[in-house]
Parts: structure tokens; sequence; C-alpha cells
């Protein structure tokens, strides 16, 4: 039995057929849901995080792929967070640029925002906090949802080090997107970003809200106290 088989039995001692149904609507996964497709076994992160963290020393990136590679929502979300691990112990550059390489070489697996949460701020983000930023403006632009909640999400990385440019100009980018997930997430990073610098954030918000979409100022303006929360939703800042 190879680590992937090893693996996909662990988690099938904690599958939850129960919980896999309400996984499934969760996720949206029925036609025209943002997870169409998707499939659930109803195993909880937790369990997930656990057996990644068994078997992230001893399986290899070849075999991380092969999970990510599957159908089953809950092996790529272990695969996803075996990477984590492995980066977050990778000794060197070289070995960390192979576990990027591989994370953006099957971006199309890392397909609901779980799994964009959960990996792109602590792989991709951290890998290029001091590098060449152009891949993520190139997947903000690129008009895939998945590509796009990966670029802004990467950016918490930056932020969490009081580095705020780059998420601000992502920010730009998708000011105007059509999709609530997007709007979520930069909504967040821009409450991220407020409660580390609270004159950044409001800065950004008094020249940009009025063009938001309703659910990114709510969320971007989370934390605000409540006068000013109605202010800016009443549009009189």
């Amino acid at each position: 039995m190879n680590y992937v088989e090893k693996i996909k039995f662990d988690l099938s001692q904690y599958s939850d057929l129960t919980k896999a149904t309400f996984l499934q609507g969760f996720f949206q996964t029925a036609p025209g849901g943002y997870g169409e497709g998707d499939r659930f076994i109803g195993v909880i992160v937790p369990k997930q995080r656990e057996i990644a963290k068994k078997y992230q020393q001893e399986i290899d990136l070849q075999e991380v792929e092969l999970l990510l590679n599957d159908c089953i929502h809950e092996y790529r979300l272990t695969a996803l967070f075996i990477l984590v691990y492995k980066f977050a112990k990778a000794k060197n550059d070289q070995e960390k640029e192979k576990i990027v390489n591989l994370y953006l070489k099957n971006y199309n697996f890392i397909n609901n925002w779980d799994l964009v949460d959960s990996s792109a701020d602590k792989i991709l983000g951290q890998f290029v906090l001091t590098k060449d930023k152009t891949i993520l403006y190139e997947m903000a632009s690129s008009g895939h949802l998945w590509k796009q909640r990966i670029a802004i999400i990467a950016t918490f990385y930056f932020i969490k080090n009081k580095q705020f440019t780059d998420t601000l100009e992502i920010a730009k980018i998708l000011l105007k997107h059509k999709h609530d997930l997007i709007h979520k997430a930069v909504g967040w990073m821009l409450r991220e970003i407020g409660k580390r610098d609270f004159l950044v954030e409001f800065s950004f918000l008094k020249e940009h809200y009025q063009q938001m979409p309703r659910t990114m100022l709510r969320y971007a303006i989370e934390k605000f106290e409540p006068q000013l929360r109605k202010e800016f939703l009443k549009g009189i800042i």
C-alpha cells in the first residue's frame, strides 16, 4: 500500500455520510454552484490535519500531487495541508520552489474557498514575500475565480508582515468583481489590514467604497465602530 492509499484509508475511517451530505450543500456542489461536481466523504478538518501531519515527512511530492488531483474534496484538502507542512519545514528556497511550482501547476484542483484559504498565504504568499510578485497580479487579472482568490488570499502573508501595498493594488483589480467569493475575500483582507493599521484601510475605503460591492464593504468594515459603519453603509463618508 503506497502513501496515497494509506492516507485515503485513514481518511475513510472518519467518513460520515450525514456530514458529507451537509458539505455537498454548504460548498454549493449542485449544478451552477461554485463547487459544482465536488464530492465529499464527510471528514472533519482536524482529522485531515492530523493525518496530513502523520504522513507529511514520508510522502513525496509526486504522491502528494496524485492526492491533490483526486475528485474527493477531503483528499485535496489533506494534500494541501501536507504541502503547507512540507513548505514550513523546507530547508532552502530550492525545496520551497518545487512546492510552489506544484501548487501553481495544480490550481485547477485548488477549486473551493477552503482549499484556497488553507494554503495560498502559507505557500505562495510566503514564498514571494521578498520576491517578484508578478504572478499574483497575473492571477488577479486572469478572470479565473480560484486564481483570483488565491492571488488576494496569498497577500495575507504580506499583511501579517505589515506590507499592505500589494493587497491594496490587487484589491483595486478585483474591486468590481461579480462573484461574492471574491467580495468576501477582498473585504476580509482589507479588514485584516485595518486590524494592523486603521488609517491605511480607512484611506483606501474612503477612496473606493462607493464602487465596492456591498458584501465586500460589509466585510471590510466589520470591526469599525458602529457609527462609522453606518456612515460607510449610508455613503456619507
